[in-house]
């Protein structure tokens, strides 16, 4: 079965749908459109208008391209239902109808949660594959869920292709695997890889979007469509496994799949082949995520340029403390970073410019408005020479808190609606197994003592980093052995820490996966309440890795 990607986030490429579509032979066609600040961003959606609560632009993309979807008989799966599966559904019939394409629709429900957790803007459970598998069987053309598990996108197709019962736990673990490469798209196929630099700057343009052709016993082989821009290799693949992870265990309501078992094997151009994964039972439980507004925020950066800058950051943020003290409603958190970005004896003066960011938080949206723009604006020809400020503080915009929690999967009402509008309840597969940590493999034998040189990690590591409600992850890999043989025994969490400061008094957690030459460092907490609270510069460490790959180390000189 060849299935392919054309959406890894909300906002993704537009033409992607046609370009994979038009590029090359599919069966299956998948679109990714959720994250935990998109079913925030729906949720506010949704508020406004109850009919709305899913991507709309997913009905854009298919206006273009449902009847190229229907002549070629590929089947298209999507959790751009978001909030409102059903919406989207009857959505998609009234736009097949005004097209004239015969198609049949099912969606998947059960996922919101909301009556169980009063005060959430959002509340909904990761679903498996089990209802997109249920639907197909019954003859859906398009199948939309809302909140599934990223990889459900490909186990339910696959299921439903390859008659997979919900024990085939090594044949689910390698869809599983396959899944977690296709869904962020392009992330597949050279997009944001560490090692770009290596290659021709026109070959990752314009890079195209991932295929995987699974196969029965659960293998796969990576690829894209011929002719299509970027490049697909071990490289790539592994950055994708990596992505928004953590151990050797990868659970979900499927199947765990073991991370640590993972073979990956260049075929040829753009080819790497999957094998090897075997899986588990499932937890006994479903993640939750529950989405709630938090209040409201506002910054302020204000610009600092030549000399003195630290003397300029103390006296601007004591004028500024001074004054949302005294206001009437003082807000209820303030917070300052200063980005010394600046040059000595600059070219520009932008280069010779530092960045002192002031961040207010307050459940009154007067409070972070008018009070920090009085502040700030009253400043303007009484503070630090030089002074001005990026932007003035607008009234404040609103914010979201995330956070996960787990219910039994058995009280979880997963229920697929077929073509013909019947009710199929999906039930759960008999056995579980608690999540638990794996053991800590061996480690190989360190490098032999010799010269070093003082040089960026990042000349022989590669990196991807991402988030997970407020904590982060960074996966670090390498590419050959004896460049695994310095790495697993250098770079410790005590070596970690000391080079993202920010993680010194953090949790964090370190995963060996030797199959992949690669650790995975966890990072609790980093991110305070998710991506929507914008506890961070980068709230979603998207960057993190890159951070790190900059840092510099002693790196033995047969590596460099």
């Amino acid at each position: 079965m060849r299935i392919g990607n054309a959406s890894g986030f909300y906002g993704d490429r537009f033409d992607a749908l046609r370009e994979m579509l038009t590029g090359g032979p599919l069966d299956v066609l998948t679109g990714d459109y959720l994250a935990e600040l998109t079913m925030l961003i729906l949720g506010r959606d949704r508020l406004r208008n109850p009919e709305h609560g899913y991507a709309r632009t997913f009905l854009r993309q298919l206006e273009e391209c449902l009847g190229l979807a229907h002549d070629k008989g590929v089947k298209v799966v999507t959790n751009a239902g978001g909030l409102n599966p059903a919406g989207l559904a009857a959505a998609v019939r009234d736009l097949a109808d005004r097209l004239g394409v015969p198609v049949r629709v099912a969606h998947v429900e059960g996922d919101d949660l909301r009556q169980r957790h009063p005060g959430s803007l959002t509340a909904n459970a990761y679903l498996g594959g089990g209802g997109i598998a249920a639907c197909l069987r019954a003859g859906a053309d398009i199948v939309v869920t809302g909140r599934v598990t990223d990889a459900a996108l490909v186990t339910g197709p696959a299921a439903a292709h390859f008659g997979w019962a919900p024990d085939a736990y090594d044949r689910l673990a390698g869809a599983v695997v396959a899944g977690h490469v296709l869904e962020c798209g392009a992330q597949a196929t050279g997009g944001n890889y560490a090692f770009f630099a290596e290659h021709d700057p026109a070959l990752l343009r314009h890079p195209g979007f991932p295929v995987a052709e699974l196969h029965e016993d659960g293998s796969s082989v990576i690829t894209k469509h011929d002719g299509t821009g970027g490049l697909v290799d071990t490289g790539t693949v592994t950055a994708q496994l990596l992505y928004e992870t953590a151990g050797a265990r990868y659970a979900g309501p499927d199947v765990t799949a073991r991370l640590d078992t993972v073979r990956l094997t260049r075929q040829g151009p753009d080819r790497v082949r999957i094998d090897g994964v075997r899986g588990e039972a499932p937890p006994p439980t479903l993640k939750v995520g529950l989405n709630r507004l938090g209040g409201f925020r506002n910054e302020v950066v204000f610009v600092l340029t030549g000399l003195d800058i630290e003397r300029k950051a103390a006296y601007v943020r004591s004028q500024m403390d001074t004054a949302l003290t005294a206001a009437k409603a003082p807000p209820a958190e303030v917070r300052w970073d200063l980005a010394r970005t600046d040059h000595p004896d600059a070219a520009t003066e932008e280069t010779a410019s530092a960045l002192l960011r002031l961040v207010v938080r307050d459940p009154d949206q007067d409070t972070v408005g008018r009070a920090l723009g009085a502040a700030a604006v009253e400043l303007a020809l009484a503070s630090y020479p030089g002074f001005h400020v990026l932007a003035p503080p607008g009234k404040g915009a609103p914010y979201g808190v995330f956070e996960d929690v787990y219910v039994p999967r058995d009280e979880v009402g997963h229920e697929a609606v077929l073509p013909d509008g019947s009710r199929l309840a999906v039930a759960p597969g008999a056995a579980t197994r608690v999540l638990e940590p794996v053991d800590e493999p061996p480690l190989p034998e360190p490098l032999p003592p010799g010269p070093t040189r003082r040089a960026p990690l990042g000349l022989v590591a590669g990196a991807r980093s991402g988030d997970k409600g407020g904590n982060a992850n960074v996966g670090v890999w390498v590419r050959g052995d004896e460049a695994w043989r310095w790495l697993a025994h250098e770079l410790t969490t005590e070596r970690f820490r000391a080079l993202i400061p920010e993680s010194a008094a953090l949790p964090v957690v370190r995963h060996v996966l030797p199959g992949l030459r690669a650790l995975n460092f966890v990072v609790e907490g980093v991110l305070g309440e998710g991506v929507a609270a914008q506890h961070r510069f980068d709230p979603q460490a998207k960057a993190l890795g890159e951070w790190l790959r900059s840092r510099h180390l002693d790196i033995p000189e047969v590596l460099l």
